[in-house]
């Protein structure tokens, strides 16, 4: 369970980082503040939470805030910035800040609740509006305390001090173009404990992890050198690249007229060559749209990514953990919840078992488990076959929040699947243990068990019979006499109805750890 530092809980003092103007002789200037901190904000509550900006090097800058009855002054440093950290209520507002230099600056309709950031790739930039039930979700949608706020996409070398984006109130006129998962899953929170929930959206479709990690990482660690690698080899490249890109452009603009004119299929557009501002640069995304959030107090993050990255599933073992300890690394406050969604199943089904990249991912993000403060939501019975997309992003939010209302607020809820946890050969059948069986093991339907395949000495696979014994799963098949290692909807889009009587789909999973397709892929 997620234990919060209890003396940041009972801190009831504003503590100030700069100089006491009683000390200083400075004058005021006028206050700048970064898009993250505005009107409509919402503060972590029960937390120190920092307020920072800029303004002249060597200034004066009054603070008062309306759940207190005190004026604070602080200075800021030679190159103008300053920053103060103040404990926040549990929950509550709206509230006021004031902060006043030459000019006055007042934040209004201030809330203090819960804070998410909710990053990743195009499942969790897909809009509220392009969900299930879009129209009735957006319609129902008035939640004065919920607050939004969708961080720009850019990407930069360095990092970046602010981002362009503010908070608004959610409701149906700000809700349709918003992160859908991020919704869904302020939503559950909102409704299961009470307070104001502030959702901060940062993603961006088809990118990899890397993007998201801190050039420290990426660049220090001997792992990712292959990912360093190939970024340097295309930006020698790219003048080339471009030039190539330029000639086939023109080309195909005349072909695109000649098929016009003769009434026949255009020519596919030739593919811009990766260089400069490409959201897959290393570290480019951290740099551009999280590093300007920072030292924002926040509760925790949420993540939807690794379709980019299912090719190198091996590699993803250990860069979506490092990118993990980079955002742990990055923020002040240190190791918050970081909760992640498992790939949801996609494209055809197969007829027999076999081998997938898709698969060894999701093992990848299994492992991320380890991980403490890690949580992670299944997917796998919630994709669609021909769509990367899949619209149900309801079940995904709530299953998220099942995660934090169990993990960090001590709710009385079932907060996962079924995850496998230990295996015992016993005569000619494979014996299986799960941690979070939910009350018991069930199959959906009601019928057999599907989606478990066995394997001997050699590896070859067969689909094996299964059935449920207590909260175990007994595995066996009579072409196999001595099995020895079970996979459990081990495919891109497996046919699989393991659950636990709570609802909650099992994880995929595996135990062999024979070596699998995206082996020495990087």
């Amino acid at each position: 369970m997620y234990d919060r530092n209890t003396t940041s809980r009972c801190l009831t003092i504003l503590t100030v980082c700069g100089i006491l103007a009683a000390f200083s002789p400075a004058t005021r200037a006028d206050v700048r503040l970064p898009s993250i901190i505005g009107d409509n904000m919402v503060l972590q509550g029960g937390d120190i939470v920092r307020i920072w900006g800029w303004a002249d090097p060597n200034e004066e800058i009054a603070v008062s805030v309306s759940w207190r009855k005190t004026e604070w002054t602080i200075q800021t440093g030679g190159d103008g910035k300053w920053m103060f950290r103040m404990s926040a209520p549990e929950a509550g507002g709206p509230y006021e800040m004031t902060l006043k230099g030459k000019n006055v600056v007042t934040l209004k309709n201030i809330l203090v609740g819960e804070v998410w950031v909710c990053s990743g790739q195009s499942n969790m930039q897909w809009p509220v509006k392009q969900s299930a039930n879009a129209e009735q979700e957006i319609a129902a949608a008035t939640y004065p305390k919920m607050r939004l706020f969708s961080v720009e996409r850019k990407v930069a070398e360095t990092p970046q001090g602010n981002c362009t984006g503010k908070w608004v109130e959610c409701s149906p006129e700000t809700v349709g173009d918003f992160s859908a998962v991020a919704y869904f899953f302020g939503r559950e929170l909102h409704k299961g404990l009470n307070v104001p929930v502030g959702l901060i959206h940062t993603s961006w479709g088809g990118t990899p992890a890397e993007s998201w990690t801190s050039s420290a990482v990426i660049e220090e660690d001997a792992v990712f050198e292959p990912i360093v690698t190939r970024y340097k080899e295309a930006m020698a490249n790219y003048p080339k690249a471009k030039k190539e890109y330029d000639e086939k452009l023109e080309q195909w603009k005349k072909e695109v007229e000649k098929a016009k004119a003769e009434g026949t299929k255009a020519p596919p557009k030739p593919s811009e060559p990766f260089g400069p501002g490409s959201p897959w640069t290393p570290a480019g995304l951290h740099n551009a749209m999280i590093a300007p959030l920072v030292p924002y107090a926040i509760r925790g993050a949420i993540w939807y990514q690794g379709e980019s990255n299912a090719g190198r599933a091996y590699q993803y073992r250990e860069l979506f953990p490092a990118m993990i300890k980079s955002w742990w690394k990055t923020w002040p406050q240190g190791g918050f919840p970081f909760l992640f969604v498992q790939l949801a199943n996609y494209m055809q089904t197969k007829d027999e078992p076999g081998e997938s990249a898709w698969a060894e991912l999701r093992e990848a993000q299994l492992m991320a488990l380890d991980l403490p403060d890690a949580g992670m939501a299944v997917a796998i019975d919630i994709g669609e076959a021909g769509d990367i997309h899949p619209k149900n992003k309801q079940d995904v939010g709530k299953r998220l929040a099942l995660w934090a209302l169990a993990n960090i607020h001590s709710k009385n809820v079932v907060c996962s699947g079924p995850l496998y946890k230990s295996m015992e050969k016993k005569d000619n059948k494979i014996i299986l243990r799960f941690d979070h069986v939910g009350g018991g093991l069930a199959a959906k339907d009601g019928g057999p068990l599907k989606g478990f395949a066995i394997a001997g000495q050699d590896h070859k696979f067969v689909w094996a019979d299964a059935r449920i014994a207590g909260d175990t799963v007994v595995v066996s098949s009579d072409k196999l006499a001595e099995p020895v290692a079970v996979r459990y909807a081990w495919a891109d889009n497996p046919v699989c109805n393991l659950y636990n009587k709570a609802g909650l789909p099992t994880s995929p999973f595996r135990t062999d750890a024979w070596p699998g397709v995206t082996v020495g892929k990087e």
